[in-house]
């Protein structure tokens, strides 16, 4: 027999399997008998190999059923253009969200062109702080702009992206070792934020409304929050939007608790239309009767001297050349500015021009309503696939939440969606461990749809297969 020590080596074998694709997400391992049999290993040898496989992510265990090959992470892509049957290795990525719509490249290939004449790609090129410059601010402050809201100019800061945005703000909100509250289901990377610079997460609880103000008081009583992040409008994943009368008895709250907000509104172009277009056409089909009322004003006017704004263009327009958009009070603009640029989070000059460009010009403004369209389009076909089931998704919104029927968990129907093509996120990734849960997290039997991912032509591929598979059982999804 191996000697025990072997196990790490074993388990790199398999692991290197996984790997070359000759074990395949959903796969059903040995049992720890078998396995140590065929590999000519104790019985304790096996049964530290699949622990170790376990720590490192790559399988997972279901009690009275064996253990599993986890869908593997896939590397950010394109899914294909054409359909294809699920046994041709069909990639559909449910898990990214970056909306893309057919004019959008034309229309901002249009602002581009001024940006590339010497004279102002040689501007554009050099280094740029966290305030930008004039005419970017200004143009920035009348996109956060809402009915009775007319944010400064002056106050606006820019990041990199919206990632960076929230990192600045928190960075410059929660001191290292400090408390910042969550709603229970939030934005995965904000746990990747926190771990990073060393802020503790404490998961409020919500209900149909959004963040329960008692949930945050409850949560400073048992030991002071430094402030809370939280997605009013078009929350991600669960899709609710805040309503008003929770929104002044939130932002009362934290007045009342001397707490600081990060109100993450990266989503919320989809549900908001502060000034109203230009008269179009009527728009035929069902996304035409998608346009629902203006929503709550943000937090950041119902409390502005304890509201950080954060917003992005990634969504609005492109993952590969964006913006970060940060609004502070004033009392804090010194520090979040001070905290972008030490974390690297700043904006890069090119791209910071080109989006202004895009913002002065209308590309901006028609790229949001064509993604509106096809936000509402793609929610359409989420009621035509998967009615019947308990999902959950705002008409206006690119992502629904799904909460599996009874008999299965989120990772035996990842690993059957992955078995089938497709990719989609489990509820566990947005799900936050309560304090002194020693990392582990609620586990949901829910998964989120991110609909922006795949193409038209294949989504209702996707949401068909994903109903067959939850209207059978993991024992007829996993055949022996």
């Amino acid at each position: 027999m191996a000697d025990t020590d072997d196990y790490l080596r074993i388990a790199d074998d398999v692991a290197a399997d996984i790997a070359a694709g000759r074990l395949r997400p959903g796969d059903r391992l040995a049992t720890q008998r078998a396995f140590a049999r065929t590999r000519g290993i104790a019985n304790s040898t096996a049964h530290r190999v699949y622990r170790e496989l376990a720590r490192r992510g790559l399988t997972v265990g279901e009690v009275g059923r064996g253990t599993f090959v986890r869908a593997a992470q896939h590397a950010p892509g394109p899914a294909l253009a054409e359909p294809a049957a699920p046994d041709a290795g069909t990639r559909v990525n449910l898990e990214l969200n970056y909306p893309v719509v057919p004019e959008q490249a034309a229309l901002l290939a249009g602002g581009m062109a001024p940006l590339l004449r010497p004279d102002a790609l040689d501007a554009a090129l050099r280094p740029i702080g966290p305030a930008g410059h004039p005419a970017a601010r200004a143009a920035a402050a009348a996109l956060l702009a809402r009915t009775g809201f007319a944010p400064d100019p002056d106050r606006v800061l820019f990041a990199g992206n919206g990632r960076h945005a929230v990192a600045g703000a928190v960075a410059a909100l929660v001191p290292p070792g400090g408390r910042l509250g969550v709603e229970a289901y939030t934005y995965p990377l904000v746990k990747a934020i926190a771990a990073r610079i060393g802020v503790t997460l404490v998961p409020l609880a919500m209900d149909a409304d959004g963040l329960r103000p008692d949930a945050v008081r409850a949560a400073h009583r048992s030991a002071p929050l430094h402030a809370v992040y939280l997605q009013p409008t078009l929350h991600n994943p669960l899709g609710v939007t805040m309503p008003a009368p929770r929104r002044v008895e939130l932002s009362d709250t934290l007045r009342e608790l001397d707490l600081w907000a990060v109100e993450d509104a990266i989503w919320s172009f989809l549900h908001e239309d502060p000034v109203p277009p230009a008269p179009a056409a009527p728009q035929a089909g069902p996304a035409a009767s998608q346009a629902g009322p203006v929503p709550p004003p943000p937090l950041a006017a119902l409390a502005p001297e304890r509201t950080v704004l954060v917003d992005s263009l990634s969504k609005r327009l492109a993952p590969g050349l964006t913006v970060g958009l940060v609004l502070p009070p004033a009392a804090r603009r010194d520090a979040v500015a001070s905290a972008l640029r030490s974390g690297g989070w700043t904006a890069t000059g090119f791209a910071l021009e080109a989006v202004t460009r895009w913002l002065a010009d209308g590309t901006v403004d028609r790229i949001v309503r064509a993604k509106r369209r096809d936000a509402a389009e793609r929610q359409a076909l989420i009621r035509k696939h998967l009615g019947g089931f308990a999902v959950s998704a705002d008409p206006r919104s690119y992502f629904a939440w799904w909460e599996l029927p009874e008999g299965w968990r989120a990772e035996s129907f990842l690993a059957a969606a992955a078995r089938r093509g497709i990719a989609v996120t489990p509820g566990t990734a947005f799900a936050v461990a309560p304090e002194g849960a020693q990392g582990t997290a609620p586990a949901p039997h829910a998964v989120r749809l991110a609909l922006a991912g795949a193409p038209p032509d294949l989504l209702p591929y996707a949401l068909t297969t994903l109903a067959a598979v939850a209207r059978g059982t993991p024992e007829d999804a996993f055949p022996e």
